[in-house]
């Protein structure tokens, strides 16, 4: 309905031709906002005030001349000045009427816009560390990242969703000596556990699993031959490095590799089914070992050479991150020749734009926030520009059972994964309560409101008004009366109850709410949105008897039901939640 009033107002102003260089690229839907209270009716413009200084004209004046020239139409009830220079639509019951029947006539297409070919957006989300099960922070960013997707392509852009899988470095050995540790310990080799290593009894389950055929068992004594004091004596990193040099001399490289790629591949393979039993699916795994194998972290770093990038400084070679805005330079190629995650990170990005994708939006966690101006300066030295790139960070969960606070660490073992949190709260609640507040907030997840069947729980209230109508249909159903549908002929202007009226203004702003919550990557407006408008009918379901005798306020009333039912199938569908036909 907004781009109705902004055509109403564009067509004003182009017969108002002395306003036309005033105006500029001013668009007239930019000046348009809901107002919160209907006594200044349902719609509001400051245009006249934006342009009162180039047209040198007061805003009322302005206001009034832009006012005689709307044309008359059925969709408003009058226009009025108010304040300085506020043009406020009144919108006309019809307006509504007609709107009741387009969410009908379109159905699942409702509030979604025409498909367009560009900009293309590769959205990265989740790329947890395949190091253990995912667990219920991950779950923010799993239902946070398919939500904005989802969203995005209501909107039209054509999205590309990708998983970044760290399968090299560092934590990929930790994570094979912790599972070959494990394996020796069920062999009968009790080698004290490090404390840098991963402890989650997944650990066990990987390697009672993996194939280890040519792999032999050796005593404590062998392993820990040369390995330093482990904390608190020692030093966790270097015990734990010296286990990794000691698993790769006894299992010999290949043996160790193949430990690590199928501790590697187990844990993949759970973090994939966790996400798809989640609703939460991928286009692309893209693999961090694939970027060496393709050489394309050496593309990456020739395009930066080239450019004048990179510089050699005590044996290793640096980017010149500072040119671009970060704090400090940063080495790509350590002394020994190895390259850093830096190089690996620029390189990924730099691979995204290779292939085509014009907007790059990473979610990440809120402790990658140095993050995002070295990549950005990684795009702007190869070439590209660093509004390509935009971060999303997603701040921390804290879980709460029972009124106490659940610890969560990987290493540790000590935290409810994301399948327990499913199986406890359902999918449904899962997805519905990671986005109830904004991503740059904490989130307290109260599993006992989550879980709950009442007003408190508001997917449950908002699926509850879902049903209610299915219900009321089935009653129809029962009575043996007929609905046919949103015939024109229905007479909607029965519609007159102050519940009526607000369930159709709540039900008008959802094409708006999804732009709103598309352009700022923020799905809470949708879950607001949601509540309000289950709000708006739970009122009018205590208030007022839909299945009555009367068979026009009987056709009309279930049109309203109808169109309800539809924006909260569609508003759940988005959020990746179910909208059931009973509970």
């Amino acid at each position: 309905m907004k781009s109705s009033i902004a055509k109403i107002l564009d067509d004003a102003l182009s017969r108002l031709p002395d306003l036309g260089d005033a105006a500029g690229d001013l668009a007239a839907e930019s000046t348009i906002e809901r107002t919160r209270d209907a006594a200044h009716g349902h719609f509001a413009s400051n245009i006249a005030m934006r342009l009162a200084k180039p047209a040198r004209r007061s805003p009322r004046d302005l206001a009034a001349a832009i006012i005689e020239q709307i044309a008359e139409t059925d969709q408003l009830e009058k226009v009025e000045i108010a304040g300085p220079g506020f043009i406020n639509f009144y919108l006309s019951p019809p307006a509504f009427h007609a709107e009741l029947r387009t969410i009908l006539d379109r159905g699942e297409d409702y509030g979604r816009h025409a498909p367009k070919a560009a900009p293309r957006i590769l959205l990265e989300f989740v790329s947890a560390n395949p190091t253990g099960p995912l667990h219920v922070g991950h779950g923010r960013h799993a239902s946070y990242g398919a939500t904005v997707g989802n969203l995005l392509e209501t909107v039209g852009f054509p999205v590309h969703r990708e998983y970044y899988v760290n399968d090299a470095g560092r934590q990929m050995d930790i994570l094979g000596v912790s599972v070959w540790l494990r394996w020796l310990e069920a062999r009968g080799t009790a080698v004290p556990f490090p404390a840098a290593g991963y402890r989650g009894d997944y650990i066990r389950d990987i390697a009672a699993a993996i194939d280890t055929d040519g792999i032999d068992a050796v005593d404590a004594a062998t392993v820990l031959e040369g390995v330093p004091a482990d904390a608190p004596d020692g030093d966790k990193e270097a015990h734990i490095g010296a286990l990794i040099t000691r698993a790769n001399e006894l299992l010999g490289e290949d043996g160790f590799d193949r430990v690590r790629q199928q501790s590697l591949d187990s844990i993949r393979d759970d973090i994939e089914d966790d996400l798809a039993e989640f609703g939460v699916t991928f286009d692309r795994w893209f693999s961090e070992q694939s970027l060496t194998k393709s050489h394309r972290i050496d593309d990456a770093l020739a395009v930066l050479e080239e450019r004048g990038m990179l510089y050699k400084k005590d044996g290793a070679t640096w980017f010149r991150a500072s040119d671009f805005g970060d704090e400090k330079d940063r080495v790509v190629v350590r002394e020994n020749g190895a390259k850093t995650y830096f190089a690996s990170d620029i390189a990924y990005h730099f691979d995204k734009r290779e292939r085509g994708f014009d907007r790059l939006i990473d979610i990440l966690g809120a402790d990658h926030h140095g993050y995002v101006t070295r990549v950005k300066a990684g795009l702007e030295a190869m070439g590209y520009r660093a509004d390509d790139l935009e971060v999303q960070l997603v701040q921390f969960v804290a879980l709460y059972r029972g009124g106490r606070k659940v610890q969560m660490s990987t290493r540790s073992g000590e935290f409810d994964t994301l399948r327990q949190l499913r199986a406890e709260v359902g999918n449904d609640a899962a997805r519905f309560f990671y986005v109830s507040r904004s991503n740059d907030q904490h989130l307290d997840f109260d599993l006992d409101v989550a879980k709950s069947q009442s007003n408190d729980n508001p997917v449950y209230y908002i699926q509850y008004a879902h049903a209610r109508i299915a219900s009321v249909f089935r009653q129809l159903d029962e009575k043996n009366y007929q609905w046919g549908g949103p015939d024109r002929s229905t007479d909607l202007g029965l519609l007159e109850e102050p519940q009526e009226r607000a369930l159709m203004t709540t039900l008008s702003r959802y094409p708006e709410v999804v732009d709103l919550a598309a352009t700022n990557l923020a799905p809470q407006h949708l879950v607001h949105y949601l509540r309000d408008l289950a709000n708006d009918f739970h009122t009018y379901y205590n208030a007022h008897v839909f299945i009555v005798d009367e068979d026009e306020l009987r056709d009309a009333r279930l049109t309203l039901c109808a169109a309800t039912r539809q924006v909260i199938a569609n508003g759940l569908a988005i959020l990746g939640v179910s909208a059931p036909d009973s509970m």
